[in-house]
């Protein structure tokens, strides 16, 4: 059996290169970029009007502010008319200001007189209201580094420089197995000795959390003829997630059936609480993780340890890790790392009721994973601690 910083260790030294692809921007949502986006055009491409009003030259106009207006430009549209000192244009919003002018007055701040403006804005200095070509970007420069987290204002700011596609840290394509007899599907009729299915659709939902679709999910019995054809079927996904059946028990199938199936065994059995038996393994390319059958551990080990193979695919972060003082009191064995299920709260985390392995109900309402290093057995009240929580 081995300590969970060595079963962490593994598991990434197993972790296969990332993998990039070319997808669209909307695809690229909170994907983290694999290359440099050069900008293929100045941005703003002319110089703007920031504003509605009127776009004139500053230097040399008549000292009484008097302009006759000499037309007007709409917003996508554009105008070869040069100005000269006596003479303003009506401009709008984002429209392109004629070559020469320099300066925009907003409309809020002119007097009209017929075909004539007056300016009334003291305080209105050269180049006021007007958005520069290149000022936000030169064509050439690089828009958005390798590494960097596409948002949707990444996203808008890309689509205005004339991107459609980008290279990103493709994600994994990762399934499912569920094992059990005593499992049925939440609908149908709980007859006595079943249970209601909860690991996969759990399983499936994490996933969902940090944006991956689970590529299958298939609930299968505890016989070893179904087990081989189902990790069969799923050896070409890059991570399979297998739970139940990983124990001691006679119907533990799972370990030796993984075997007969060619995988590579990295290890089994970890010294943590929940997910003790949780097992690593390796096909070609295909990383196994075998998980225990009750739900608490389930969820454990995926936040614990397969996000963060997950995050060697995609190179992005999915939760944060922090150093919080204890609200309450802990005592535990030495021998044994435990992961509890925590709520924060004013810079401080509480340990919360029912951590058995086989409970949801205080899984449900924590925000985070607290870790109690192995041989450590008393936390005190105000005690920094580790915790995991989603970013």
């Amino acid at each position: 059996m081995i300590d969970v910083t060595e079963a962490k260790k593994l598991i990434l030294e197993n972790c296969n290169k990332s993998k990039t692809e070319k997808v669209t921007l909307l695809e690229a949502t909170e994907c983290i970029l694999a290359e440099n986006v050069i900008s293929p055009i100045d941005s703003p491409p002319f110089h703007q009007s920031a504003v509605d009003g009127y776009a004139f030259i500053y230097d040399n106009r008549n000292k009484k502010n008097e302009l006759f207006i000499k037309g007007e430009i709409q917003t996508g549209h554009f105008s070869n008319l040069i100005l000269n000192p006596t003479e303003a244009i009506r401009i709008y919003t984002g429209a392109a200001i004629p070559d020469g002018s320099d300066t925009v007055v907003m409309q809020e701040n002119v007097e009209i007189k017929g075909n004539k403006i007056i300016i009334n804005d003291d305080r209105l200095l050269k180049g006021n209201n007007v958005r520069i070509q290149g000022s936000q970007i030169k064509r050439g420069e690089s828009a958005l580094k390798q590494g960097q987290l596409l948002m949707p204002p990444g996203i808008s700011y890309l689509s205005g420089i004339g991107i459609t596609h980008v290279k990103i840290f493709s994600k994994p394509t990762v399934s499912i197995i569920a094992t059990g007899k005593e499992l049925i599907k939440a609908g149908n009729e709980l007859t006595r000795g079943k249970i209601y299915e909860s690991n996969a659709i759990g399983l499936e939902s994490a996933l969902l959390q940090i944006n991956i679709k689970p590529a299958s999910v298939e609930i299968v019995d505890d016989s070893e003829e179904e087990l081989i054809k189902a990790i069969k079927h799923q050896l070409n996904s890059d991570i399979l997630i297998l739970t139940g059946g990983v124990s001691v028990g006679d119907y533990d199938l799972v370990p030796a059936v993984l075997e007969k199936c060619g995988v590579k065994k990295i290890f089994h059995k970890v010294k943590q609480k929940p997910g003790k038996p949780f097992y690593f393994g390796k096909y070609n390319q295909t990383l196994i993780f075998a998980l225990p059958g009750n739900p608490a551990a389930v969820m454990s080990c995926f936040y614990e340890y397969v996000v963060d193979a997950i995050s060697t695919f995609t190179q992005k972060e999915y939760f944060k890790k922090l150093l919080l003082p204890l609200e309450n009191d802990f005592h535990k064995k030495s021998g044994l790392t435990l992961f509890l299920k925590g709520k924060t709260g004013e810079q401080k985390v509480a340990i919360l009721e029912n951590q058995e392995s086989y409970l949801l109900n205080s899984f449900a309402v924590a925000d985070c994973l607290i870790e109690l290093e192995e041989e450590r057995e008393e936390f005190k009240k105000g005690d920094l601690v580790k915790i995991k929580m989603t970013v």
